[in-house]
């Protein structure tokens, strides 16, 4: 999607006039933001996304006369645009949000809660926006079904490692259901919000035939298992002989914690059969990280750019040189399950 030159116009639509009040405020503080309108419910909204045609929306998820997720589905539907979602940070306020990212929302912010303050819950609101006003938006339709692989046997030794950012759940949610049972030993950093991490994991495990779950310190990588990096205060690395999860304390590491440079870089340290997969998001972390594990001899994935919500931390990947290759969306789930296949077994001769 390509932004008219000037500031980002934004409409701010929730219910509650203090949040709008929040936000706008929040939003205008930036010289590259301008909020052209608000709206209360989704039936004002929609009345001014036809009169201002507004670059971004940001949208809460409850409100009355039609809720936020159903709103979201006749914006995708009908006139697919960008869409930051802003929700509670509780469980169920983070099932919601992940629902609305799989719909195609392009990110989320939490609003303020107790002993959260509107400037440091909407620290990321001005950043968030502006990236939406870059992204790819299109038109949402049915669901392919999609069929793991029969027959798949992923090699023992073989580990799996995923970064991804903005456009990531979507990303995740398409590679994922295609893996079958005994898919590659898998770590996957996601940036995400702390409250947000848990909820994801078990989303994805109800849609993947193999066990999704956020990873503890200490769990070990087998095929099969699919491990989440929790949100907030941990990197999530690998490490040991037998490589095992380890949840490491420590600042941000490319602006992130937890950080994809940082478990691609534990990856790269393995010496065993290893593939790095780098997927839409903004900015640069991962690439180094990728880079390293390809001079360990790795193989690489990147999400190509058509495919792309964002194409930043593929685009930087790919320009430092530690992309073997760039692949659809689409195709990505088959390459990564061919780079992870064991040798077939050889075939029994008789006497």
């Amino acid at each position: 999607m390509s932004v008219a030159p000037g500031p980002v116009r934004v409409l701010v639509v929730d219910d509650s006039p203090t949040m709008r009040g929040l936000i706008t405020a929040a939003l205008r503080r930036d010289p590259e933001i301008e909020v052209i309108g608000t709206a209360a419910d989704p039936l004002e909204a929609r009345a001014l996304i036809k009169e201002l045609n507004p670059d971004v929306i940001t949208l809460d998820v409850e409100m009355p006369n039609m809720n936020g997720l159903e709103f979201l589905e006749k914006i995708m539907r009908l006139r697919p645009m960008p869409v930051v979602m802003v929700s509670t940070l509780t469980q169920a306020g983070a099932e919601i949000t992940l629902e609305a990212l799989e719909m195609g929302a392009v990110d989320a912010v939490g609003k303020p809660g107790a002993g959260v303050t509107a400037v440091e819950a909407f620290a990321e609101l001005t950043l968030k926006v502006k990236t939406a006003a870059r992204s790819r938006v299109r038109a949402r339709g049915p669901a392919e079904a999609v069929r793991p692989r029969a027959d798949y046997r992923a090699a023992h030794d073989h580990i799996l490692a995923i970064g991804a950012s903005t456009g990531g759940v979507e990303a995740l949610l398409t590679i994922l259901s295609a893996f079958p049972a005994d898919c590659p030993a898998t770590v996957v950093t996601q940036h995400m919000p702390a409250t947000f991490t848990a909820s994801f994991a078990a989303r994805l495990n109800k849609m993947s035939a193999a066990q999704v779950s956020e990873a503890v310190d200490g769990a070990p990588l087998v095929p099969g298992q699919i491990y989440i990096a929790p949100g907030g205060l941990t990197h999530l690395e690998v490490s040991g002989t037998t490589p095992r999860c380890r949840l490491s304390q420590g600042d941000t590491v490319s602006g992130h914690r937890p950080s994809v440079d940082v478990l691609f870089r534990s990856v790269a340290r393995l010496r065993r059969p290893m593939t790095g997969v780098i997927l839409t998001g903004m900015g640069r972390d991962g690439a180094q990280g990728l880079l390293e594990m390809r001079n360990a001899g790795a193989h690489t994935l990147g999400q190509d750019e058509a495919s792309s919500v964002v194409y930043g931390m593929p685009r930087v990947a790919h320009e430092v040189g530690a992309v073997e290759r760039q692949l659809p969306l689409t195709r990505l789930s088959s390459a990564i399950l061919d780079l992870c296949a064991a040798p077939p077994r050889a075939a029994q001769t008789v006497a």
